[in-house]
């Protein structure tokens, strides 16, 4: 059924969202029609905010939606821009004098949990029709299909294509269960406003998938179907639930297929020039964006690339039987003019799905070229969450203006706050700064910490999606704490984390939650890694946290004590005779050391107990080297010297070495290099005595090992290996290479396979002749 054709005074318009095709249609519709009423698929909760919605914005807006109760949470967008065909019929029908009713579901609604975005294209439902349209006309995927049959084409015919196009469609995918309740949803408003229309046109605007359910809901064997007096009730959320949807600023980057929009439409900058003026303007203005880019970022572009560009681009066009260059058309001739060197992965526009790590630098700015840089702004007068106001309030009290590098001194009452307020904004994601410096977990106490500006558009819009978790900064990073805290479940590398930042951003209730978690999950986890960093949290906390309040108390203590307790048995219960060192969980056993160094007298934390499991662990062939290595060096760190000269003899192997010497410089370095020298004296005879092939397999591991000293005792090793051989060059010249030290060791293999081949066919006796 066309939409040219209205049975019962309504007309059905089929669309894909953010189509400026499809909005071109609407509009002409609405001017055709001067219908009585235009029906939008978007939330029926918001119909009595429609002036909100249709005021003076700078596009693109969305509006977002937070929803929040006992058992679930959902946060969706619902994005609109000048060429969105939902926001055209609005607008047009209130110019036309049309009543306007948007008839699906709201945002928060069971039937919608699945969705991010309203306006998501369908793809999974139809994939497989769409693979084989594709196939036959010859296009890489549905963006180039649209634009091939309806972006670049004739608007004469377009409603009749569509029609088709979306029936074919429909007519091969079975719609869920949230499909086939939306859609009996909408057709009770249809039928509601034909009924009220009284014989007077109404329009319904909606995605093209639930376009043809729409038809037959409410067709019944006159062409009619049944009549509905009343407006369909709207769902209200439950009595529990924390609900709500405001209007926020959103951006051309959002929106943008390519970096990760639910939705289908990629390259809105693009199709913002073909809304404004037409496919043919904008594929010039598609080459000038794309030049005129990487030539700012000192990028090549000759007027000799030019024209090869658009030569090839006009070629392509009549190849594929378009009219003027589309998109892809476009594109493809850059590429084919700017890219002289072979590509490692397909190009964006001839996949599906966000821009792959590793694309070449002229394919990503071209991407972004036609992304644009394009941020919305709301009118003033436009209703916002109360945490809108509550972090303006917060910054103004607290002396944080976003324009300058704030320097805070931990000890300071005042800065102390203000840490703690910046803290609370970074786990909302609320971007304005960036932390720089200050208490990190492993590392020294520090009293002071910097922030640095870090201007966002979208920073407004960010504040506005925190909002759905209450009301003020204080609820709202509570209940983020909280949801994380559920989410992790058992995880204790995540709880850690957590923990750490509920005591930065002053929430000791929620530290207290955090920890019962990770005290929860540490009897079961088998994770020595993860098990490691949340010891090494809980200790930092346990000694330094005298400013946030955590420092020496008792739950903290209990968790260090299950923790070491359980890491200890976890590493004799890893078995595996060769495998390379592994930074992970020798970081677990120096959390070990230093719990049992700096908190065993207070915490009753036996170092017999972790001796007696080093020395098993140090002597048992069947663990890997790096931690034999470790456990020796626990043992030694923990005042049990053993005698390492003979132990690093057992494991000199060219492939055990370096990850043995790695576990033990983990665990104690300090003790090499302030011990007696023995242990590096039979270190550098080990790796004298090694032929090149033996020292290139040994290399990586070693200098992995060598790794874990800092420069200072980095240079006392040298100095000691300068010793045994004499020379008087200065120790950091012994630390320093002007070829990579594996290129080095690679080249000295190759000498020796050279002096092998000349000796053994007499060429050479080695000496010098």
């Amino acid at each position: 059924m066309s939409a040219t054709e209205a049975p019962g005074g309504v007309t059905f318009l089929g669309v894909r969202h953010h189509s400026p095709a499809c909005a071109r249609l609407v509009a002409a519709t609405v001017a055709r029609l001067r219908p009585a009423y235009v029906l939008v698929e978007g939330p029926a909760d918001l119909n009595g905010r429609m002036d909100e919605l249709l005021g003076d914005h700078e596009l693109p807006i969305a509006v977002f939606t937070a929803h929040r109760d006992g058992t679930r949470r959902h946060a969706s967008w619902s994005p609109f821009c000048a060429y969105s065909p939902e926001l055209v019929a609005l607008t047009a029908g209130r110019e036309a004098g049309a009543q306007l009713r948007f008839i699906d579901l709201p945002a928060w609604h069971p039937a919608l949990s699945d969705r991010a975005n309203r306006y998501a294209d369908a793809d999974q439902r139809y994939a497989e029709a769409v693979r084989r349209l594709c196939a036959t006309l010859a296009v890489d995927n549905v963006d180039a299909l649209w634009d091939h049959l309806f972006e670049i084409g004739p608007d004469d015919g377009l409603a009749e294509r569509l029609d088709t196009y979306f029936d074919v469609l429909r007519g091969e995918s079975a719609a869920g269960a949230d499909d086939t309740a939306r859609e009996a949803y909408m057709a009770r408003w249809v039928r509601a406003a034909r009924h009220r229309a009284g014989g007077r046109p109404v329009l319904v605007v909606t995605g093209g998938f639930h376009r043809p359910a729409l038809v037959r809901l409410t067709a019944g064997p006159d062409g009619t179907g049944p009549e509905e007096d009343d407006w369909p009730e709207v769902p209200a959320p439950g009595s529990d639930a924390v609900a709500g949807s405001y209007l926020v600023p959103y951006s051309f980057r959002r929106l943008d297929a390519f970096v990760g929009y639910q939705s289908g439409m990629p390259s809105p900058a693009y199709y913002q020039r073909v809304w404004e003026d037409g496919p043919r303007r904008a594929a010039e203005a598609l080459t000038e964006a794309v030049v005129a880019r990487l030539r700012t970022r000192r990028q090549p572009v000759s007027t000799a690339d030019l024209i090869a560009a658009r030569s090839m681009a006009g070629g392509l066009a009549r190849l594929r039987g378009h009219a003027h260059p589309g998109r892809v058309d476009v594109l493809d001739g850059l590429v084919s003019a700017l890219v002289t060197d072979a590509l490692d992965q397909p190009l964006p526009w001839a996949t599906r799905g966000t821009l792959a790590p590793g694309a070449h630098p002229v394919v990503v700015e071209m991407v972004a070229a036609l992304s644009g840089d394009r941020v919305g702004r709301l009118h003033p007068d436009t209703p916002l969450p109360p945490l809108v106001h509550d972090v303006d309030a917060e910054l103004e009290r607290h002396r944080i203006d976003g324009r300058e590098a704030v320097e805070l001194d931990l000890t300071d009452t005042d800065d102390l706050a203000r840490s703690r307020l910046l803290h609370r904004l970074r786990l909302l994601d609320v971007p304005g700064h960036t932390r720089e410096s200050g208490p990190r977990v492993g590392a020294d106490a520090l009293l002071t910490e910097r922030w640095s500006p870090a201007p966002s558009g979208d920073r407004l819009a960010r504040v506005i999606e925190a909002g759905g978790y209450g009301p003020t900064l204080q609820d709202a990073v509570t209940a983020r704490i909280e949801e994380r805290v559920t989410l992790l479940g058992a995880d204790v590398d995540g709880l850690a984390t957590t923990l750490f930042d509920t005591a930065l951003a002053g929430l000791p209730e929620h530290s207290t939650r955090t920890l019962t978690a990770i005290a929860r999950a540490t009897g079961a986890v088998t994770d020595l890694r993860a098990l490691g960093r949340a010891l090494a949290v809980a200790l930092a906390l346990w000694r330094h946290d005298r400013l946030l309040g955590s420092a020496g108390t008792a739950p903290l203590g209990a968790l260090i004590i299950a923790a070491v307790r359980r890491a200890l048995w976890l590493v004799e219960g890893v078995r595996a005779t060769a495998a390379p060192a592994d930074p992970g969980r020798l970081t677990a056993l120096v959390a070990v050391r230093d719990a049992v160094r700096h908190a065993g007298p207070a915490l009753g934390l036996d170092p017999a107990d972790a001796l007696a499991v080093a020395g098993r662990v140090a002597a048992d062939a069947g663990v890997p080297p790096d931690l034999r290595g470790a456990a020796l060096g626990l043992a030694w760190s923990l005042g049990d010297v053993p005698d390492a000269a003979r132990a690093v003899r057992v494991v000199a192997a060219p492939d055990t070495l370096g990850d043995w010497l790695g576990g033990l410089f983990a665990l104690a370095r300090e003790e090499v290099v302030s011990g007696d020298a023995a242990l590096l004296t039979v270190v550098d005879e080990l790796l004298a005595s090694m032929g090149a092939h033996d020292f290139l397999v040994a290399l990586p591991a070693l200098r992995q090992a060598f790794g874990w000293f800092p420069p200072r005792e980095r240079a006392a090793v040298a100095r000691h290996v300068q010793a045994l051989h004499g020379g008087d060059a200065p120790p950091g010249d012994l630390l320093r290479l002007d070829a990579d030290p594996l290129l080095v060791a690679a080249a000295r293999a190759a000498e020796e396979r050279v002096d092998a081949v000349l000796t053994r066919e007499g060429l050479w006796e080695g000496d010098g002749t």
